[in-house]
C-alpha cells in the first residue's frame, strides 16, 4: 500500500471518519498484514482516547462456556460425586438484607443471590476474571465500545418462563432508573451508554468509552430478574415488595443453579437444587443449602463443632480452640478483597467533628493497629497501608505516601492544631462542641467486640469520647445508607480490578453507591475517570495507586485491616474449595457423604 494512502486511512480512523473494522478491511485488502493493521489501529484509537495507552489492546472475543468449564476442571481436583442429595448448612451471624439481588448491599445476601440469580458474566473462582454465566459468550466490537452477549437459549427462570434479552434490558433498567434503589447505579452510569435486545437471545450494550472495567461495572453487577414478575412494581417500591421480603415466594424467581425455598427472618434462608438449570454440568449434587442465622458468635461456632452446621467463618481468636475441639474440621485461610474500616460522617450539617482532614488523621494515629492485628486478629489480618488489597494488581504498600503508625503524640498535636482543646473533663471541645460521638458496629462480630473497647480507650487518651453501639447488620446498614450515623465500623469487599469509585467518588452517595461518609475529592474523580480508560495494566495500576494515596492521605475512610478469611467446613463436604474469589463459588459441585 502506498505510504500516503496508509497515512490517509490512519488519519480517517483517528478522526472517527471510519471505524476500526473498516480500517482493518481496507488495510488488509491493500496488502497490510492483519496483525500489523491491528497494531496500527490500536495505537491510533488509544492516542485519540484521553488517558489511554497507545500500546493497549483487548480481546474482542470472550472465552466460551465450554472453555470455562474446562478451565475449572483443570484448576480444581474435583471428585466424582459418590451420590446426590443431602443438605449443606452455613452459619451467619447476620441476616440477609433482601431477596432482590439488585437492591442488596450486604455480604450475607450475596451468599444467596449468587446461587439463585444469573448474571451475564461472573467472577471466575480461579482468578476473578469474567467468565460466562447467562451469556454463553460475547464479542466486543473492534472499537471497544459495543458488547454483544449471546444468551444461553435453554435458560429458564425457576417458574418455567424463558429468560430473554428483554429480561436483561429490564434488569438493567431497574438499576439505572432515576428511582432505582440500587447502590450499583453509579457504577453503571459511569460505563453504560445504551443497551438493547437484538433478539430473544442476543443483548447488545454500548459503553461510553473503552473502559478497562466495563464488564465488571455492568454485566457482572446486574442480576437478571424476570420482567413478567417485577414490571408491575415501581422501582422505588422494590424494597418492600413481596419478592424482596419473601412474603410471596412465587415472586422470588431467578435462573441460577438453586431455587428459593423460604426465608424466616433472623432464623434461616433455604434454597434448593434447580434440576432444570441450563448448565447441566453445574446442576447441584446436594438437595438444599441453608444460611442459618445465629447472631451470637460463640453459639454459631458451636454448631460447626457439634456437626449441626457444615460451613462457618471462624474468628481469628477461635481458630486454635476450634481445631482442638473438632480436629477433623477442614480449616481454610486465604487472602481476600475484604477489609475493615472506620467511616466518619463528613456531613457538616450533622456534625462538625470529622470535617477536617487532620482530625481524621489523628483518629488513625491514635490506634495501634499492629497490636490489634497481633493480639485480637491473631496474625490473620494485616494493617491496611493504602486502600488496595493484596488480591489487587495495584497492591503496592511500599508506594503508600502516608502510613498511620501508632503515634498518640502526633494525634494530640493534630487535634491541638485543628482547634480542639482539652476540656476540664478530659474531653476536647471546639466552639462549644464536645468531641463525643457514637460508633456503630455489627452485632455478633467477635473481633469487633474486642476492637471497639480498645478504640474507645485509645481515643479517650487523646481526649475523644466514643460511645459504642452494637446492632444487627440490617439496622446498621439502614443508618449507613440514610447517613444518620456519627461513625461506623464496617467490612467492605472490593472487586479484584482495583477500581474504588463506588466507595469514594463524589457522585457515589447512597442509594447510588457506597459513599455513606460523604467523602469528595475532585482530583480522585478525575484520576478515576482516567484509570477507567487506561487499558495498559502497568499504567493503570499507577493511576490506581495515585488515587489510593489521595484517599489514604485524607482518610476518606479509616482503613484498618486487610482480612484473611478463615473458614471451617465439615469433612463430609467434598469439592468444597473456598477462596478469595468466592466462599461458595464451588457450591454447585459440592457433594456430601451420606449419614
Amino acid at each position: 500500500m502506498p505510504t500516503d494512502r496508509l497515512s490517509e486511512l490512519l488519519a480517517q480512523l483517528h478522526r472517527g471518519d471510519i471505524s476500526r473494522r473498516m480500517f482493518l478491511q481496507l488495510a488488509t485488502a491493500a496488502g497490510i498484514s492483519a496483525g500489523a493493521a491491528s497494531i496500527m489501529a490500536r495505537s491510533v484509537i488509544a492516542q485519540a482516547t484521553p488517558g489511554a495507552s497507545p500500546t493497549a489492546g483487548f480481546d474482542t472475543t470472550s472465552i466460551t462456556r465450554e472453555q470455562y468449564l474446562a478451565e475449572l476442571d483443570e484448576a480444581f481436583p474435583w471428585e466424582q460425586p459418590a451420590g446426590t442429595g443431602g443438605q449443606v448448612i452455613m452459619i451467619s451471624t447476620g441476616d440477609i438484607q433482601t431477596l432482590n439481588p439488585n437492591i442488596a448491599s450486604d455480604i450475607a445476601s450475596s451468599h444467596i443471590h449468587y446461587q439463585t440469580f444469573s448474571r451475564l458474566c461472573f467472577d471466575s473462582p480461579i482468578d476473578g476474571s469474567q467468565r460466562p454465566d447467562l451469556a454463553d459468550s460475547w464479542e466486543i466490537s473492534d472499537d471497544g465500545l459495543v458488547y454483544t452477549f449471546h444468551l444461553n437459549p435453554n435458560a429458564r427462570f425457576h417458574d418455567g418462563e424463558p429468560v430473554t434479552a428483554e429480561d436483561v434490558v429490564y434488569s438493567f433498567d431497574s438499576v439505572l432508573d432515576e428511582t432505582s434503589l440500587s447502590v450499583r447505579r453509579s457504577d453503571l452510569l459511569q460505563v453504560v451508554e445504551s443497551y438493547q435486545a437484538i433478539d430473544d437471545h442476543t443483548f447488545e450494550m454500548t459503553a461510553k468509552d473503552t473502559f478497562a472495567t466495563t464488564l465488571i461495572k455492568s454485566a457482572k453487577l446486574v442480576a437478571i430478574v424476570p420482567k413478567h414478575i417485577w414490571e408491575p412494581i415501581p422501582f422505588a417500591d422494590w424494597g418492600n415488595a413481596p419478592g424482596a421480603t419473601g412474603e410471596d415466594p412465587a415472586q422470588v424467581v431467578g435462573s441460577g443453579p438453586f431455587r428459593f425455598s423460604e426465608w424466616v427472618q433472623n432464623d434461616h434462608v433455604t434454597i434448593v437444587r434447580n434440576d432444570d438449570y441450563f448448565v447441566p454440568e453445574l446442576v447441584p449434587a446436594i438437595d438444599s443449602f441453608t444460611l442459618r442465622i445465629t447472631p451470637e458468635a460463640s453459639s454459631a461456632l458451636q454448631t460447626i463443632v457439634t456437626g449441626e452446621s457444615d460451613i462457618a467463618e471462624v474468628p481469628t481468636a477461635q481458630v486454635e480452640s476450634i481445631q482442638a475441639d473438632a480436629p477433623d474440621l477442614v480449616i481454610d485461610a486465604y487472602d481476600t478483597t475484604k477489609f475493615s474500616y472506620l467511616g466518619f460522617n463528613m456531613d457538616p450539617e450533622r456534625s462538625p467533628l470529622f470535617v477536617d482532614i487532620p482530625v481524621r488523621q489523628a483518629m488513625m494515629y491514635a490506634l495501634d493497629r499492629e497490636l490489634v492485628a497481633e493480639q485480637i486478629l491473631m496474625g490473620y489480618s494485616i494493617p491496611a497501608n493504602g486502600t488496595q488489597t493484596p488480591l489487587s494488581s495495584a497492591y503496592a504498600p511500599e508506594q503508600t505516601t502516608t502510613i498511620y503508625t501508632y503515634d498518640p503524640e502526633l494525634a494530640a498535636q493534630l487535634l491541638d492544631e485543628a482547634g480542639w482543646v482539652m476540656g476540664d473533663d478530659g474531653i476536647r471541645e471546639k466552639d462549644g462542641v464536645r468531641f463525643s460521638f457514637e460508633l456503630l458496629f455489627q452485632q455478633g462480630q467477635q473481633a469487633y467486640g474486642q476492637m471497639v473497647p480498645y478504640f474507645q480507650q485509645a481515643w479517650q487518651e487523646i481526649g475523644i469520647e466514643m460511645t459504642p453501639a452494637e446492632m444487627p447488620i440490617t439496622t446498621l446498614l439502614d443508618s449507613a445508607n440514610a447517613r444518620t450515623f456519627d461513625a461506623l465500623l464496617l467490612d467492605f469487599v472490593w472487586f479484584v480490578d482495583g477500581d474504588q469509585g463506588s466507595l469514594f467518588r463524589c457522585d457515589a452517595l447512597p442509594p447510588n453507591g457506597f459513599n455513606q461518609v460523604g467523602y469528595c475529592n475532585p482530583e480522585f474523580d478525575r484520576l478515576n475517570d482516567e484509570q477507567l480508560l487506561e487499558l495498559d495494566v502497568d499504567r493503570r495500576n499507577q493511576l490506581l495507586i495515585e488515587q489510593s494515596n489521595i484517599v489514604n492521605d485524607e482518610v476518606g475512610i479509616g482503613m484498618l485491616f486487610f482480612d484473611q478469611a478463615i473458614v471451617a467446613s465439615s469433612p463430609r463436604l467434598h469439592n468444597y474449595f473456598p477462596n478469595g474469589y468466592g466462599i461458595l463459588a464451588s457450591l454447585p459441585r459440592v457433594w456430601v457423604e451420606s449419614e
